[in-house]
């Protein structure tokens, strides 16, 4: 049971809550009528809701204390856990078939609003799987992983406007153009890592950013380019709904293939060389690992998956503007990894669903839904700190040999 003392501290909690939220929750003003309506019932549910979770929020931090002991004491997992882990590669086969029926099926059962909403998740699967290498794999924070992504977007606009290429022209450049800017950004940080790394990632994408914001020669501007040629398939004219049934199945084979190759340059000799980078880069250098190759192939490869969506975003949305390309899609990006477990090809998937499809159907909440979005979000941080599917740390066992 909570002490007294615990109980304090959740009241604490509850006022300090009243206080932040009285100016959105209390007041509300009303410019026809020209008064200020005091919602007092807000304030009430407000403190009775935060000392609820502030108390059940202490019951499980001491749950999870008492836990992490019992394993530092050795007990061992219980029977019901080992026949779960026995019987879990049973149903991966049932599963992985439900997903493709289901995935197939989705834009002739759902409306074209719901699948232009699923497109956008599955551009965001990919965004987020590049980034893993970066981020989860290699363990080099980049905090301007959209200027990549705004490169492969402008690449297909200014192309089309200017050329007339077509998306399955632009498609591999936009990934040339992304994996080229990934290794510009790259040489200027070899030699820096944590906070230092961040802020210069971050400083570059705010200078491709307002160099599309200003250079109005070249990328025209606020105004942006519109009129954007959607995906084409040789002679047939798409409909509005069929294009975005057709965009949707190429996303889909976008991230399946995305999913594929993370998977295999994770089981690489690069992939290796990745994650001792992440664990210690002074002994991984030790080992004779060549630290400015396996940095440069990072960013590059983890860049190259960002303008191949940024040819896909714009192919979407037929408009593109910088505003599309704030530092807001690069923490979004970088919290789909991190909420979905750094490392963790699942988890990223996982993280992508849950933070792009959240927001979305929480519009029923209007302007709470954010705050419901917050909520949810430090609570995961709270209780599950290494992410929804946590990478799985390999170990290595030397074994003699047998005479």
């Amino acid at each position: 049971m909570l002490n007294l003392s615990e109980i304090k501290r959740s009241l604490l909690v509850s006022l300090w809550f009243i206080f932040l939220t009285f100016p959105i929750m209390v007041i509300r003003v009303n410019p026809i009528e020209k008064i200020v309506e005091w919602r007092w019932g807000n304030m009430l549910l407000v403190g009775i809701g935060s000392f609820v979770i502030s108390f059940i929020w202490r019951y499980f931090i001491r749950q999870k204390e008492l836990g992490l002991k019992k394993i530092e004491m050795g007990e061992k997992i219980t029977p019901l856990l080992k026949k779960l882990a026995i019987r879990e590669s049973k149903y991966v086969k049932s599963l992985f078939l439900t997903l493709v029926i289901a995935a197939v099926l989705f834009p002739f059962v759902f409306s074209t609003y719901q699948t232009t909403i699923m497109t956008t998740v599955l551009m965001y699967v990919v965004l987020g799987l590049g980034l893993n290498i970066v981020v989860g794999l290699a363990g080099l924070l980049d905090l301007g992983y959209v200027a990549f992504y705004a490169v492969g977007a402008y690449s297909y606009a200014l192309l089309n406007y200017h050329f007339g290429l077509g998306f399955w022209t632009v498609l591999p450049l936009g990934a040339i153009m992304g994996a080229f800017f990934g290794i510009l950004l790259g040489f200027p940080v070899l030699r820096l890592r944590g906070d230092y790394l961040a802020i210069v990632t971050l400083g570059f994408g705010e200078i491709i950013r307002l160099v599309l914001e200003n250079w109005n020669e070249f990328s025209f501007g606020p105004s942006g380019i519109a009129n954007i040629p959607r995906p084409s398939f040789p002679g047939i004219q798409f409909s509005l709904q069929q294009a975005t049934v057709y965009q949707y199945f190429l996303t889909i084979g976008l991230a399946v293939f995305t999913i594929f190759v993370v998977n295999r340059l994770q089981d690489s000799r690069i992939g290796r060389a990745w994650i001792a980078l992440r664990e210690d880069e002074i002994a991984c250098q030790a080992m004779g690992v060549d630290k400015v190759r396996t940095k440069l192939s990072a960013f590059a490869l983890g860049a190259t998956w960002a303008g191949m969506v940024g040819v896909m975003f714009a192919a979407k949305t037929t408009f593109i503007n910088p505003a599309s390309f704030t530092f807001i899609e690069s923490a979004l990006i970088l919290s789909i990894v991190v909420l979905g477990g750094m490392g963790s090809v699942p988890g990223v998937i996982i993280g992508a669903f849950i933070l792009i499809l959240l927001p979305e159907y929480l519009r029923a909440f209007a302007e709470y839904r954010m705050l419901l979005f917050g909520a949810i979000l430090v609570l995961m941080m709270v209780f599950r700190p290494q992410g929804i599917i946590s990478n799985v740390r390999r170990t290595y066992e030397l074994k003699g040999i047998q005479k």
